[in-house]
């Protein structure tokens, strides 16, 4: 590794908040009447402890992930429209000085002017973005309401209480247009339909929506259908099936088969969320040409520039973007990132390390892919994975008011309380959505199978 950079958002604390707050919390959830359940033999077990273990890995490392992204954010889109960016990064490139992005005129990025991965120590707070701000909003929401599936009203009414209406806001394209429809009181699916929302394709609502995955653990029959109105919110057609792939393969991951190596776990994973991509679509067809790419043995620049000249120069499979003339060739659309975040999937082949490396350097808008990959395989190594893949500890402090407003503590917040809320919304979804038990004795879930 090369010499690292940290985030410096000092540690804030007030007067309500103290380090002991995970430790105040309950195993239980408070809202929900636990019940008596007789398990199945054909039911699935989950350890509960071992599972929170994941979902703090999820959190940390898609951080870690997102932080990093942010460096090259934009670095590198292609030379077709208005904005030339000049050759794609390569692997040599990690560790030399970050190249401007397509806003910052001449200068680095300004959370690090070198590629590199990006921490917080331990006295620091990992800020929120838009990769983990409405997902945290999201979790807050089915608590309050007490429910595993929004409406879109609670949708509507948690957006505008909880997003800022003045800039700077952290939302862009088809998430800001959203906001602007439900400020006009438009709700959800409404605000994601493409015809009030002309910018449904842009920002898939995979930074948004995958955190859906987790609540219900080896059932993405469950986690798509939960997930399905926060995708609509901002998202419909290529745009949501690609955010439902991405919530399936979450889901899945509870289940992975752990006695196999990680890449084939994953890739076995891949092969069954890519069931939510319509076969004709261009998602799927960009799913089968990556995928291609890598096992002919092509190096991953390779794989991307191919990407780059077969979807944005040559406009195959159905891609058209390019010939719509849109700002930067639109290099934040759904389609061009999921392509991208696929190569480094297949690439990284499982490494945390890799794939975030591989994510960052490949272009376009290069946070996403790799907070979604930084997250999925957090979620498979858990807390302990992550920390021993990167050989340190991390901040356990979360600002959701770097992006956000209306949360206690001034928005401060740790994992270890953001990973108890996500076991709570699981108790009542294996309870109340699949039917099946918590066992708060032996700390189990016991989930039937479809």
């Amino acid at each position: 590794m090369t010499a690292t950079r940290f985030l410096l958002f000092p540690l804030i604390f007030c007067l309500s908040f103290s380090l002991t707050q995970a430790q105040q919390l309950t195993d239980k959830n408070p809202s929900l009447p636990y019940t008596s359940y007789s398990p199945k033999s054909s039911d699935q077990v989950i350890d509960r402890e071992a599972y929170a273990s994941k979902i703090y890995g999820f959190w940390l490392a898609t951080c870690i992930a997102n932080w990093t992204g942010l460096v090259t954010e934009m670095d590198k889109i292609g030379n077709i429209g208005e904005i030339k960016t000049g050759p794609f990064y390569t692997r040599a490139d990690w560790g030399k000085r970050d190249q401007p992005n397509i806003w910052s005129g001449k200068e680095p990025s300004s959370i690090s002017p070198t590629i590199d991965f990006v921490f917080a120590n331990e006295d620091t707070l990992w800020g929120s973005d838009d990769d983990t701000d409405i997902e945290y909003i999201y979790q807050e929401l089915l608590l309050q309401n007490q429910t595993s599936f929004l409406s879109g009203e609670q949708i509507r009414n948690g957006w505008l209480k909880h997003i800022r209406s003045e800039e700077e806001n952290y939302l862009w394209v088809s998430n800001q247009k959203a906001f602007d429809l439900m400020k006009t009181g438009l709700v959800p699916p409404a605000t994601g339909d493409s015809l009030h929302n002309p910018e449904y394709e842009m920002i898939d609502a995979q930074l948004t929506t995958e955190i859906f995955g987790l609540y219900a653990p080896g059932r993405p029959d469950v986690a798509v259908r939960m997930a399905s109105l926060p995708i609509q919110t901002t998202a419909s057609q290529e745009s949501e099936w690609i955010s439902k792939f991405y919530v399936h393969l979450f889901s899945l991951a509870a289940t992975a088969n752990p006695a196999l190596p990680i890449k084939e776990q994953l890739f076995q994973l891949a092969e069954q969320a890519k069931s939510e991509l319509p076969p004709a679509s261009y998602p799927a067809a960009m799913y089968r040409y990556v995928k291609g790419l890598y096992a002919s043995g092509i190096p991953w620049e390779q794989a991307r520039d191919s990407v780059y000249q077969r979807y944005q120069v040559e406009q195959l499979d159905g891609y058209d973007l390019s010939s719509r003339n849109l700002y930067c060739n639109a290099c934040y659309a759904a389609g061009i990132n999921f392509a991208a975040s696929l190569v480094s999937l297949f690439y990284g082949e499982g490494d945390l390390l890799e794939t975030i490396k591989i994510g960052a350097l490949a272009g376009w808008d290069s946070d996403n892919p790799t907070a979604t990959w930084g997250g999925l395989i957090g979620l498979m190594l858990g807390k302990d994975g992550v920390e021993k893949a990167f050989g340190r500890k991390f901040s356990n402090k979360f600002h959701i008011h770097r992006t956000r407003q209306g949360f206690p503590n001034e928005g401060i917040d740790t994992i270890e309380s953001m990973t108890q809320k996500g076991l709570w919304i699981i108790d009542r979804v294996v309870q109340e959505e699949l039917k099946g038990g918590v066992d708060l004795s032996s700390n189990s879930w016991y989930i039937p199978k479809k």
